[in-house]
């Protein structure tokens, strides 16, 4: 825990966000740096709308362990649709989304 998910379209540093974002999760949320996990997933093809434009995107998902309030999750999304954009290659026509979430109950880990 945290679980973090990253699709993406557009032109990513993924090591470098990953390790800026491992921090700013740790410091919002009160968790430890070597629990943070991100794996990214490219996304080869996707069509935005009625498929006129060549939109990319970059979809942050990360999973928590239930007991974060609605505020903390809030200011966590926040802070991480205001990091992205430092790690892209382009923002031309990029649509950035971030969801926070809890973790079901049969989570487990080892």
């Amino acid at each position: 825990m945290p679980q973090i998910t990253v699709d993406y379209s557009a032109p990513l540093d993924r090591r470098g966000f990953a390790l800026a974002l491992h921090p700013l999760v740790v410091e919002t949320v009160d968790t430890t740096i070597d629990a943070c996990k991100t794996r990214f997933r490219e996304i080869e093809e996707l069509v935005v709308g009625d498929g006129s434009t060549d939109d990319v995107i970059v979809h942050v998902e990360i999973a928590l362990l239930f007991g974060r309030t609605d505020e903390v999750k809030a200011r966590l999304s926040k802070a991480v649709l205001d990091l992205l954009p430092t790690y892209l290659k382009a923002t031309e026509g990029v649509r950035l989304s971030v969801e926070v979430r809890d973790l079901e109950s049969s989570y487990r880990k080892r």
